[in-house]
């Protein structure tokens, strides 16, 4: 019995040392699969936020941006943009006097970004964060240099194109009479015969009187070439679709072309009551009090020409393309929004369209009528041209 005894007290012995020896090998290989199924989670959690971290990031870039949509639209371009395909667009001349002289290539060349070599001179459009934004910049060591520049932009084409369209609109008039004669002008010939005795009938005549043959051709030029400009604005394919009325230089030019015409055609009087207007004296000296008041008036009068004419062409563009806009934000939102949306925007764009074309004939209009008053004053040879009542 002791010797059986003893065996069963080995054998305890041994399986206890066994269980003891298995155990923490046991143990480890848990902990191992515990730490690589861990980690393998951590790696499939960081994948997944990555991937929605570039999702956001694709749905950003692509989401729409009404600020630099509507105002890439309004500011001038390297490129005529074409409908429906934001990033193609018609090629014109770049022209630049670089570091090292004249460079003429197109602007294809500059799409997207890229930089273009030509002969020892780097060019490229410049970005969003530098302060030379959208123009085109010459690579010098590393630093953008702005270049003179006198490249054919979407304006300056668009004003090419004005320009054209008024001398055949006017010369087939002229034309029609030189071989009809006194016969009515139909069509297109007829319209602009309406519209030109309309303005000289109607506001230049009346105003100048026997100066109106004088300064005639110059008031109807200015009026057909806004008309014209703003109607080609409202023009979404080529050759319109430029914003030239809502480019404030191109309204300054035209403004201070009226100032010069009205200055430097005007009488003795006009400027003696502006450098002494019948006033008392004290107002006049020592202290020119109303003497600095009228040359104050006389730029008052172009600045009001200019910023009238930019505004109202640059606040109609301006809602037109809010409007068309508010059809793609609203896309964002659901079908729901959008075909309840849709319809409106549609509507208000189509009816602010049509205002704008209204808008365009009475700011011609508008600038033409203000010319002339500006032109008449200027005219005025004072009491000595009016003949004194006799006396009966």
């Amino acid at each position: 019995m002791s010797a059986k005894s003893n065996n069963i007290a080995i054998r305890l012995i041994l399986a206890v040392s066994a269980l003891l020896l298995v155990a923490p090998c046991s143990m480890a290989e848990n902990a191992a699969d515990t730490t690589l199924t861990g980690g393998n989670e951590s790696i499939a959690q960081n994948e997944s936020i990555a991937q929605m971290v570039d999702a956001q990031a694709e749905k950003e870039e692509s989401a729409i941006n009404p600020k630099e949509i509507i105002f890439e639209h309004l500011g001038d371009g390297y490129g005529w943009e074409v409908p429906f395909n934001h990033h193609l667009r018609i090629p014109l001349p770049v022209i630049v006097w670089g570091t090292d002289g004249l460079h003429v290539f197109s602007s294809s060349r500059l799409a997207h970004g890229e930089e273009y070599v030509d002969g020892n001179a780097t060019f490229k459009i410049a970005g969003k964060d530098s302060k030379h934004k959208g123009k085109v910049v010459e690579i010098v060591d590393g630093k953008e240099i702005k270049p003179w520049d006198f490249s054919i932009t979407k304006n300056v084409c668009a004003l090419f194109i004005t320009v054209i369209l008024v001398l055949w609109a006017v010369l087939s008039v002229a034309r029609w009479h030189k071989t009809q004669g006194h016969k009515a002008p139909r069509k297109m010939v007829g319209f602009m015969e309406l519209l030109i005795m309309f303005v000289y009938d109607g506001v230049i005549k009346p105003t100048l009187g026997d100066k109106a043959k004088k300064f005639g051709p110059y008031l109807l030029t200015v009026f057909f070439f806004i008309l014209i400009m703003n109607l080609m604005g409202l023009i979404v394919v080529f050759p319109g679709g430029a914003n030239l009325t809502g480019n404030i230089a191109v309204t300054l030019v035209l403004s201070i072309l009226t100032f010069l015409v009205t200055n430097i055609f005007a009488t003795k009087h006009y400027w003696k009551e502006i450098f002494w207007p019948e006033v008392p004296t004290w107002l006049k000296a020592p202290l020119p009090i109303m003497p600095v008041i009228e040359i104050f008036g006389m730029f008052t009068k172009p600045a009001a020409l200019t910023v009238r004419l930019f505004a109202n062409m640059m606040g109609g563009h301006m809602i037109v393309l809010v409007l068309t806009l508010l059809i793609f934000i609203f896309a964002s939102m659901g079908p729901v929004v959008l075909g309840g949306t849709t319809a409106l925007s549609m509507v208000f764009s189509v009816f602010m369209l049509l205002i704008d074309v209204l808008v365009s004939f009475i700011q011609a209009y508008v600038f033409t009528m203000l010319s002339t008053i500006f032109i008449s004053l200027a005219q005025d040879k004072g009491h000595e041209a009016h003949p004194k009542p006799q006396e009966n």
